[in-house]
């Protein structure tokens, strides 16, 4: 089945919204096995939406649209597809009621304006929106189906789960598939894909590479009868293949690993963070339970700060300022004496868009203090991804990725690039 995605807005096609509802429809169908055949963006304008529609279904079987379902008069996607569809719009009794009713509710006045969320082109099907007010809509056009979404991205993964997957999937009788995404970090796209270069030559096997920075999602489908059962296979072999760089499946993120391998040992980290501004923190903090395992951290951006608060030695920072691998040593240690930690962990380094005190950017220290006063200290020299403002941003989730995935390693007992040996040698003491 091929199908179509249609993102409606100004906002969109201006640049002002990132169009996140695309990406995670392109991710979610062909999860289930739906060819997404093309994506488009398009304005608040009926004619232009008309011919989109249109368009889509000359070439694809259906045609998912979101946004212009609101309030407003900009929202104009129920008027497109009722002129796709040659039908006027008319007002659904039950959804004008369930709209005053969620309204009083909420102790609020109706504006008349809202009321038309409440009209949808003749003989059209509503799509029940559980999350919010405005429904989806299904209109058979002479192409084919257009589903129509809220732009809400809460409410259109909603009704997208509800209601449109598993309807497109019986329509298109799919067949069995089985898939799983496996997470790893610090290892380039280019290195998975030739480990896995066997795993690609499998019959009914499909590898689909995610690269973030620092980090390499694998998607694995197994297609065809028992694809649940070889899947695991499959996975195992991946897992094989690429070693400790997995780190996790699915959604789990890296803060999340560490937190329950913090957990298991009953330990406790906290952090120090200069050019990520208090990155780590909060990826550490977001994990469900996070206060058992993450104390706290101090953003020490200042080269004063780091001294004050941290008790990095001023001679240190007077010899070879900031960015340095023994600051961010003494960093680590100052900040797991402070908050009382198993852990110090720390980070200074240069994120650009220009150099400092002689470092280029993506000169990168992550400092790590563990038991027994033992430090462990990375220096990657992080790619530099381009030119311009948004160095910054990519260079310091690198920076997030590479100190997390140093302590993961430091707790499961892995090996680490740069570790001292007398770090190496109090770890393997520890077992």
């Amino acid at each position: 089945m091929r199908v179509e995605l249609l993102t409606v807005g100004d906002e969109l096609l201006l640049g002002d919204t990132v169009n996140g509802n695309a990406a995670w429809l392109g991710r979610r169908l062909a999860d289930h096995g739906v060819e997404v055949t093309r994506s488009v963006v398009v304005g608040d304008e009926v004619d232009v939406i008309v011919a989109a529609v249109t368009s889509a279904l000359d070439r694809a079987d259906a045609v998912i649209t979101t946004g212009g379902l609101g309030p407003t008069y900009d929202d104009v996607t129920r008027d497109a597809l009722a002129e796709a569809a040659g039908v006027a719009l008319v007002r659904d009794a039950e959804l004008e009621r369930r709209l005053r009713e969620r309204v009083a509710k909420a102790g609020r006045e109706l504006q008349p304006m809202a009321l038309r969320m409440a009209d949808v082109p003749a003989g059209a099907r509503v799509l029940a929106n559980s999350a919010g007010s405005a429904p989806g809509l299904r209109v058979e056009l002479p192409g084919g189906i257009a589903y129509a979404l809220p732009g809400v991205p809460f409410e259109m993964r909603t009704i997208m789960d509800e209601v449109v997957l598993p309807e497109l999937a019986e329509i298109a009788g799919l067949p069995a598939v089985a898939r799983r995404t496996l997470r790893t970090a610090r290892m380039w796209e280019s290195v998975v894909a030739t480990r896995l270069a066997e795993v690609e030559a499998m019959d009914g096997v499909r590898l689909a590479y995610l690269p973030d920075p620092a980090e390499v999602k694998i998607r694995i489908t197994v297609a065809g009868r028992d694809a649940a059962a070889r899947l695991a296979g499959v996975e195992a072999r991946v897992r094989e293949l690429l070693g400790s760089a997995v780190y996790g499946a699915e959604d789990e993120s890296l803060a999340r690993v560490v937190h329950r391998a913090l957990i298991e040992r009953a330990e406790t980290v906290a952090t120090a963070e200069s050019l990520t501004g208090g990155l780590i923190g909060a990826e550490l903090s977001g994990a469900p339970g996070a206060s058992a395992t993450f104390a706290g951290g101090m953003v020490a951006y200042a080269t004063d700060v780091k001294r004050r608060l941290l008790g990095v030695p001023e001679e240190l920072l007077a010899e070879h300022g900031a960015v340095h691998p023994d600051v961010a040593a003494a960093m680590a240690a100052g900040v797991r004496d402070a908050l009382g930690t198993t852990y110090g962990l720390a980070v200074t380094g240069v994120a650009g868009p220009d150099a400092q005190d002689g470092h280029p950017v993506g000169t990168v220290y992550i400092g790590l203090s563990g038991p027994g006063g033992s430090h462990t200290v990375v220096s990657p020299k992080l790619p530099v991804p381009g030119t311009g403002p948004e160095i910054r941003a990519v260079i310091r989730r690198m920076t997030v990725v590479h100190a997390l995935e140093l302590l993961r390693r430091r707790l499961l007992g892995l090996d680490v690039e740069g570790e001292s040996g007398e770090a190496r040698a109090d770890r393997e003491d520890r077992g």
